[in-house]
């Protein structure tokens, strides 16, 4: 496994019990309770009640409310929640110019669609927050609630109440009211409930009920919770030849947008495979003999996350307990069972093999007030089963293609899913009560609402300037046999091949040869060099043959394993400085496509020694474009690498890069300043000034990580900035790339439901209030729904117009030279992604610094 996939396990910690999931703990063992699995995100008391171990409730606890309504503790348990909507944020209010309005006026308008559906809600509607107080004191979570609602007369039956904190859609008669109860024992309790909050409909504690309220009705829909979205496990996509499930889902959220409050909801899917871990576990023993099993096995496991169908749980897999099997014991109340005997009774599934060694998922929550933290949770293999793509079945064509059928949705194809899913809920008479129970209730058609096409933008390459077609969003027609901007002669570089590999290796020769000469590339014949195919071979023939004046060397590969790739990029880009293409032999093997594959090749050896291939007209000027992303190394102990691309020229055609790698819970930025001051240094160099606007692009930005983007980053860029000089002020834009979102845009176009064409613009309607943000739909694709990408300006001195802005963003979108078309984020993004990706998954050391004013990594 490669990237997030995979990650070193963890030593158990002291003092923590080892229990199966699933294991109901006695009233006397909650201060040392055994793990359960995490309880599903939003679980209320009442219809799913929460689950989790009661906290003591003291005079001085900061009271919580559950389910993500506000980031506060009670006590030292449940630790912060995470707002990953970054609902808390506002930057808008700050930026002068954008405070009446943030919407551009450039282009030609298109009606849209978009995946909204607006809540409606009874005038005056508010929720009313009452705290709730025991005398004595009740420890129990489950027991407060039994005994508040022993008064469903004074109540109602519409409540949400979280242990300490109860919800109500009406106004109870006083604003405090003493309720009585009885435990079973027959000791009285006194309950107080006293009114402290009536919250208006678009309070951001509201927006979150609202969002608590909908995973209820999501629940009556027999949908399952994995992860932070819900799938429906009864109307699965069975793909067998591959031994693959896809469960169908849908991810949600109720937020405030610009005019009102509104459900964004978009069609997800969950990949199962049919086997577990352990028939996996066999097959690898098989592969690989006993001896170098346990070792191939933690590879393999560790890291990846599995479901346990018994509970709908999906767990991660931290270590693997080799002396533990089914027939271990566990406490469980006062007596000892085994796991097998646990399992037969509290689900009925019975263990086959007594011998397979257990799993061991360390659980990542707090435990009640005062005690330590749950143990880990021990997992039976034969009732894991797998989910996600290894890489090898992300390399396989077929079973990519057959996933594609059913994940890649068309406009049509989602808005039909997206349609049925509102017609499901309309016709649920136990969804449709809980709604009006709490007068809720939602628009039953999609959005529709206003976008605009920025108009096409003109290639300029070298002499010429020319047009492409706006709906393919692709030049490479165009550009054939046009001279570049400017193209590096190729005097001195090699080509390493295998024996196996000598003819594909001479055909690709004569064919760079053929390409070169219209693109203005005066190419020497190369230096042709065989090694055998071993990885110490390879590197042998690298040390004895690059020296200072090896402009580029090309590498053949033989197969694309991934160590002989890592070996020629670790030794020419740390040890070495010297730009590197590698190209996997199958690609050269069909004769009619390797003029086309010749052709990019060229581009990009022409790239990596410094050519420039075309531009844009960027009507600023001493402006700086900075492209921000991060990548973490899991292979290196966790740390992160970011990497920044910053622009040297008008034209942004030449552009300086800088890695930086952080120990993890170091903060990015704090490397990437003095990145930053490289680029202010390196621009200097070659224009003899410094910059007098610059626009950083931040991509990497994950859900809830906006605050310390704006408290933190913003802060920091500023202060990089002033080490250039005191008196040095310029103009500074700080915008958050964001591509994982949920939001899907589709148009009419000749009486069909479509993807937007390229430029497609929306500023208003489902954009958020407090913020300076955009959408932008800036490439084409084949197949499937379009997926835009979110821009939001956090932090703007320069009083660039939003149509400006929103023009220069897609501009950029032009610029990346490895596609000869627009790209999804503008090009220092994807620039900065490429970098840090090479870094994190080859390399994993800081690349040289000769190599800085170089695309590398292309």
């Amino acid at each position: 496994m490669t990237g997030r996939a995979r990650a070193r396990s963890r030593g158990r910690a002291r003092g923590q019990e080892a229990v199966t999931p699933g294991a109901q703990p006695t009233p006397a063992q909650e201060a040392a309770r055994p793990v359960l699995p995490p309880p599903a995100e939003g679980e209320l008391v009442g219809r799913g009640r929460q689950k989790r171990a009661p906290g003591a409730m003291s005079a001085e606890a900061v009271l919580q409310i559950s389910a993500g309504f506000q980031q506060v503790k009670i006590g030292e348990r449940g630790g912060r929640r995470r707002d990953f909507h970054d609902a808390g944020v506002h930057t808008r209010q700050l930026m002068e110019h954008v405070k009446e309005s943030k919407t551009g006026v450039s282009g030609s308008s298109i009606e849209l669609r978009a995946n909204f559906m607006r809540l409606l809600s009874r005038p005056q509607w508010a929720l009313y927050q009452y705290h709730v107080d025991f005398k004595p004191p009740m420890e129990s979570r489950r027991l407060r609630s039994a005994l508040l609602f022993q008064h469903d007369e004074t109540l109602g039956k519409a409540r949400t109440f979280d242990g300490a904190l109860l919800f109500l859609p009406h106004r109870l008669h006083n604003t405090e009211t003493v309720l009585c109860s009885e435990t079973r024992q027959g000791e009285r309790v006194q309950i107080t409930v006293t009114l402290t909050n009536e919250l208006p409909p678009s309070s951001p504690v509201c927006l979150q009920f609202y969002n608590i309220i909908f995973r209820r009705i999501l629940r009556m829909l027999n949908m399952q919770q994995i992860g932070r979205h819900y799938y429906n496990p009864d109307d699965p996509l069975n793909i067998p030849q591959h031994r693959l499930t896809i469960w169908p889902g849908f991810v949600t959220n109720i937020l405030q947008y610009e005019s009102s409050i509104m459900l964004c909801t978009d069609v997800s899917h969950k990949v199962l495979r049919s086997e577990t871990v352990l028939d996996f576990m066999s097959t690898l023993k098989q592969h690989c003999g006993d001896q170098r099993f346990p070792d191939a096995c933690t590879k393999e496991l560790v890291g990846l996350i599995v479901l346990t169908k018994y509970n709908n749980k999906t767990y991660r897999i931290d270590e693997i307990a080799w002396d533990h099997t089914p027939n271990n014991t566990f406490k469980r109340g006062d007596t000892m069972i085994s796991f097998k005997d646990y399992y037969k009774t509290q689900y009925g599934l019975e263990i086959t093999d007594g011998n397979q060694v257990l799993l061991v998922s360390h659980v990542r929550r707090m435990g009640p007030a005062g005690a330590p933290p749950p143990g880990p949770a021990l997992l039976v293999p034969e009732f894991c089963y797998l989910t996600g793509l290894t890489d090898k079945m992300r390399n396989d064509f077929n079973i990519m293609k057959d996933l594609a059928a059913h994940t890649r949705l068309t406009p049509e194809q989602r808005e039909s899913r997206l349609n049925r899913f509102i017609t499901n809920i309309s016709k649920n008479a136990e969804a449709q009560n809980e709604l009006s129970t709490w007068g809720l209730s939602f628009e039953n058609k999609l959005l529709s609402l206003t976008g605009r096409v920025l108009p096409a933008e003109r290639i300029i390459q070298g002499a010429k300037m020319y047009e492409y077609n706006p709906w393919t969003a692709d030049w490479s027609k165009e550009m054939r046999g046009l001279p570049l901007i400017s193209s590096m002669p190729l005097e001195s570089w090699l080509m390493f091949y295998t024996r196996r590999n000598g003819d594909v290796a001479h055909a690709l020769l004569q064919t760079l040869n053929k390409v070169a000469g219209p693109m203005g590339i005066r190419m020497q014949r190369a230096v042709m060099i065989e090694y055998d195919d071993r990885q110490e071979s390879l590197l042998r023939a690298l040390q004895q043959n690059v020296g200072p004046g090896t402009q580029i060397v090309v590498v053949i590969l033989p197969t694309n394993r991934k160590d002989k790739y890592d070996c020629v990029k670790k030794y020419l880009c740390v040890d070495c400085p010297t730009p590197s293409q590698c190209v996997v032999s199958r690609t050269l093997s069909r004769p009619q496509a390797l003029m086309t594959v010749a052709t990019k090749i060229a581009l990009q050896m022409n790239c990596k020694m410094g050519g420039e291939l075309w531009s844009i007209e960027i009507p600023l000027r001493q402006l700086m474009i900075v492209g921000i992303d991060c990548y973490h190394d899991t292979a290196a102990g966790k740390r992160s690498i970011g990497a920044l691309v910053a622009s040297l020229n008008q034209s942004m055609s030449r552009w300086f890069s800088k890695c930086v790698l952080q120990s993890r819970g170091q903060e990015i930025i704090d490397g990437l300043k003095v990145a930053l001051k490289a680029a202010l240094k390196a621009y200097w160099k070659y224009n003899n000034c410094l910059p007098s606007r610059i626009i950083v692009y931040r991509d990497g930005v994950g859900d809830g990580m906006l605050q310390s983007v704006v408290n933190y980053e913003v802060p920091q860029i500023m202060q990089s900035i002033k080490t250039m000089g005191e008196d040095y002020a310029p103009k500074l834009t700080v915008v958050v790339v964001k591509k994982r979102i949920a939001s899907r845009f589709f148009a009419r176009i000749d009486g069909k439901l479509s993807n937007p064409p390229p430029g497609t613009v929306i500023d208003t309607e489902v954009t958020r209030p407090e913020w300076y943000d955009f959408f932008i739909v800036s490439q084409a694709v084949r197949m499937g729904s379009i997926c835009p990408t979110h821009y939001n300006v956090v932090f703007d001195s320069s009083g660039l117009k939003p149509d400006h802005m929103q023009r220069l963003t897609y501009k950029l979108c032009h610029m990346y030279y490895n596609w000869q078309g627009i790209v999804r984020v503008p090009a220092p993004c994807q620039y900065a992604h490429k970098l840090a990706f090479l870094v994190g998954q080859s390399i994993h050391k800081e690349p040289n610094i000769n190599l800085d004013d170089f695309l590398y990594y292309l």
